[in-house]
């Protein structure tokens, strides 16, 4: 097998970047998910609520800050906050994190396009936030993403999906970090461990979907599609999965085309 395609977002629930290659640490890969819009009681914002974030593309810089850009709306530069920005408690899920806020410039400039007052915040640190223990170990932590580092799909399982839906789908509906090419339909259920590139990772748990799937991620038009189709074939205890939420045990680079080796399945 072969990893077919790697992806970042820098603010949680805006527009995939391609990577040819990337850095993974402890919480992701680098530069990912550690930004993310909220309202005004601080709370997380995605594409449940807004469909349009699908639109806004967020290009990272080396020194941290990131370009704005969509459709109709003249660019916008966003500096990496520094230690004088004000920090404030940010609620994504169940978790309380401390983030630094973006400029107003910025926040002015995503009201606009979105249609209400929202603010940017900068996760300054992620060791800060810790995944769910149930499924991970003590210690591990994950950036802005909704609870795990990193998400696996596969080309195979895709394939089969599409067979079953009205219209195919693209990929980019499930968001992923990494696509990976080869095996069989859903067999990535009966992984537990794999190696890409330099970098092992466990495989924790199926990533439960919700209706961010059925938002066109170049439109942000919405349908009933893939859920509808899922829930026929892959619902299990009341919700519908499709990929996999993977937790790096070392760090290290991964590069698009590199070999996928599954070192442990389902016993």
């Amino acid at each position: 097998m072969v990893l077919r395609s790697l992806h970042i977002y820098p603010i949680k629930s805006t527009h995939r970047i391609a990577q040819i290659h990337a850095t993974v640490n402890p919480w992701g890969l680098a530069g990912d998910r550690r930004w993310m819009i909220v309202d005004e009681h601080a709370r997380f914002l995605t594409q449940r609520e807004l469909p349009r974030m699908a639109l806004i593309q967020a290009v990272p810089y080396d020194d941290g800050s990131l370009l704005l850009t969509a459709s109709g709306h003249q660019y916008q530069l966003v500096p990496l906050p520094g230690e004088t920005a004000d920090i404030v408690e940010v609620l994504v899920w169940r978790d309380l994190v401390p983030a630094r806020k973006a400029p107003e410039e910025a926040n002015a400039w995503l009201a606009s396009f979105l249609g209400r007052r929202v603010n940017l915040v900068y996760m300054y640190d992620p060791s800060l936030r810790q995944t769910d223990t149930r499924y991970t170990k003590p210690g591990s932590t994950v950036s802005f993403a909704d609870g795990y580092p990193l998400l696996c799909t596969t080309e195979a399982s895709l394939a089969m999906l599409n067979e079953k839906l009205p219209t195919p789908i693209p990929m980019e509906r499930f968001r992923p970090n990494v696509v990976v090419s080869g095996g069989a339909p859903f067999e990535e259920d009966t992984w537990r461990r794999l190696r890409i590139g330099e970098v092992v990772f466990a495989v924790v748990k199926p990533c439960t979907r919700c209706i961010i799937t059925t938002v066109d991620q170049d439109t942000a038009s919405r349908g009933k599609e893939p859920l509808r189709t899922l829930n026929s074939f892959r619902k299990r205890e009341g919700n519908v999965y499709f990929g996999e939420n993977l937790v790096p045990e070392n760090t290290g680079l991964i590069h698009r085309g590199d070999t996928v080796e599954v070192l442990e399945f389902d016993s």
